[in-house]
């Protein structure tokens, strides 16, 4: 997962933290203004650049080396199985989008598959060679690239997944589900986790401020952290539940399920402005489980 100030663990890089806001750029001035694309992918870009020895330093336990974590909530792809049944990723080609430290590559390449990990952000996959093993075995191709412009060609891929990774960062969100389906094979899954749209509404608190509306939930303008010459630092685009489905259904896709993981009772962890409290009263996370007609 990838998201950070302010949203997951997001393709700027698939470890994020979630919610907007939440670490902010020193000096860096939160605002809500349009960004277009060259403008967000060069602040994420930075960002995570700049952030990920951080990110992974705190977050890097929970994730672990070669784990498939989709979400705050520790829905674990082991058992959650949003990308088929046990045994039928064996010798699949995966590309995941927003990869980070490609730690859910790892786990999927210790079921037999062949994924590639791809993210915006240089410094993530510095951390993705750091945490592959030594030798030969489970080791996963690696590519600095962005989503809105996947370098592969038509149909290369039998399943693609992002687990909090670049969806959220993207100035437009339709160009990466149509490049997406490019790179699909027919009936190809596309499965995905973001911050819940419903989360906008909200302060990024994980306290009893976090639990008062205080924006509108249709309010689609970007947040956006600039700096003191107003040039944008990080980079989040709000989409409701509709504009996602909106989204996939333009580009191709079937929406198959739409995951709203709970908050574990025995999981007491807060990551950002995800917490018990909130976890229990309101979602947070929203997966999308789609295929490729």
């Amino acid at each position: 997962m990838t998201q950070e100030p302010g949203t997951i663990p997001h393709a700027s890089s698939k470890n994020a933290e979630p919610t907007h806001g939440e670490h902010e750029e020193e000096d860096a001035q939160a605002v809500r203004r349009d960004a277009d694309v060259p403008e967000s992918v060069r602040a994420n870009r930075g960002w995570w650049d700049r952030n990920a020895d951080e990110y992974q330093h705190d977050h890097g336990d929970f994730l672990g080396d070669h784990r498939f974590v989709w979400c705050p909530e520790g829905l674990d792809e082991a058992e959650a199985r949003l990308l088929g049944p046990a045994g039928s990723l064996a010798g699949r080609h995966v590309l995941e989008i927003g990869a980070g430290a490609a730690q859910c590559s790892r786990w999927l390449a210790r079921q037999g598959a062949h994924p590639v990990a791809l993210d915006l952000s240089e410094r993530q996959l510095r951390h993705a060679q750091r945490l592959a093993p030594t030798g030969t075995t489970g080791a996963v191709p690696l590519v600095q690239a962005d989503a809105g412009a996947l370098p592969f060609a038509d149909g290369s891929f039998d399943l693609a997944c992002s687990a909090y990774g670049a969806v959220p960062f993207v100035a437009d969100p339709p160009l990466v589900m149509r490049e997406v389906h490019r790179v699909l094979r027919p009936r190809g899954r596309w499965v995905f986790s973001v911050t819940h749209p419903v989360r906008w509404a909200f302060p990024d608190e994980p306290g009893p401020e976090g639990l008062t509306v205080c924006d509108s939930y249709f309010d689609r303008t970007p947040y956006v952290e600039q700096d003191q010459r107003g040039e944008a630092v990080y980079v989040e685009t709000h989409r409701t539940l509709g504009d996602r489905v909106r989204d996939l259904v333009g580009a191709g896709f079937r929406l198959l399920d739409l995951v709203e993981p709970e908050w574990p009772e025995h999981h007491t962890q807060e990551w950002g402005g995800w917490s018990p409290l909130r976890g229990r009263l309101i979602p947070g996370t929203a997966i999308f489980v789609c295929v490729r007609d």
